[in-house]
């Protein structure tokens, strides 16, 4: 079978995978020596991504049909090596790849709908703990069949995916660029919260949220779980005083007529026919001394000094407060469940 020229057609001649193994080398030597940071994708075996969220990126790039054709060659190169930089940044995929020269790669995903971003949010709350727990993949299956779920899950599609190559190969999709996407699940494996960062949303929102949309249980806890006042009195050593009730309150508050008052009303009414002068002034009255409601009236809390409970009452009071509230959080995690 006759050679093409590679002048005519543009095809660059057949590189050995040890030598673009050199080449991928040599080229990180320089790009180090001119200072600037390389991180090039290294694999360890046969799996190309060991964790959840790696695997994940990877199993989702697999179930499309659009890149079933040229996914293969992608696995062999970023397994031997090829893939000599590779940056994430927001809603972008940087990479220099070696092949039969080095190549530079481009990958622009879109940031994730608003309206799907809160739709996974509100279906996440409440399932999720913790960042760590987040980051190490470490969910229920509900949470991961929500943020893995094709289409509208937290990882793209195809038609969210645009990639650009400076290889002369002339396909949608080249074997630099599925290298470079296949590295992405590599470095997801070391580098979780790069996916956030990629899709432009913050993981915080999944904390954040949780708990939000549960509604709050109307029904009252078991008298046998809410503490006394005795108890609290004992726990925090004081002595808590009942507040008065209103009607004594205002009663306390009401002005009184005084004697002076009721005297100049009946010379009042002794005086002689109307319009006549009376030839006794009436002693004004003096205003009435309001009187100052006491603490306890005016239902302030009288704090006295009290004694302490014992270490083994104060230890019986603390462990039912503890089964109170972890029996609260149970009642709110199951409710946010169903």
């Amino acid at each position: 079978m006759a050679r093409y020229d590679y002048d005519d057609y543009g095809w660059r001649p057949y590189v050995t995978r040890a030598e673009r193994r050199r080449q991928a080398l040599r080229t990180q030597k320089a790009l180090r020596k001119s200072g600037k940071a390389v991180s090039p994708i290294e694999i360890v075996g046969r799996r190309i991504a060991t964790t959840f969220w790696g695997g994940a990126w990877c199993d989702n790039l697999e179930r499309y049909s659009d890149f079933a054709n040229r996914l293969p060659r992608g696995r062999t190169y970023v397994r031997n090596g090829s893939v000599i930089d590779l940056q994430i940044a927001a809603g972008q995929v940087t990479a220099l790849v070696s092949g039969s020269d080095v190549y530079s790669v481009m990958v622009t995903v879109a940031k994730v709908p608003a309206s799907r971003w809160k739709t996974i949010c509100r279906h996440c709350a409440g399932g999720i703990d913790s960042l760590v727990e987040l980051l190490q993949g470490r969910l229920s299956t509900a949470v991961m069949e929500h943020l893995c779920k094709q289409g509208t899950g937290l990882f793209p599609t195809p038609h969210e995916i645009e990639f650009t190559c400076s290889c002369p190969d002339w396909a949608s999709m080249c074997k630099h660029v599925s290298a470079v996407l296949y590295g992405v699940g590599a470095r997801l494996d070391h580098q979780p919260a790069l996916l956030f960062r990629l899709r432009q949303v913050d993981e915080q929102d999944l904390l954040a949220r949780a708990g939000t949309d549960v509604p709050l249980s109307k029904m009252r806890p078991a008298s046998s779980k809410i503490l006394a006042d005795e108890d609290v009195a004992g726990v925090f050593g004081v002595e808590l005083a009942r507040a008065a009730p209103i009607q004594a309150l205002r009663r306390s508050r009401a002005p009184k007529t005084t004697q002076a008052a009721k005297s100049s009303d009946q010379i009042g009414r002794k005086s002689g026919p109307a319009g006549a002068k009376s030839s006794v002034s009436p002693t004004p009255a003096e205003p009435p001394k309001r009187s100052k409601p006491s603490a306890t009236a005016a239902g302030r809390r009288r704090v006295t000094p009290t004694a302490k409970m014992s270490a083994a009452a104060r230890n019986a009071v603390s462990e039912r407060m503890k089964r109170y509230w972890q029996e609260r959080r149970r009642q709110i995690g199951s409710s946010g469940k169903s």
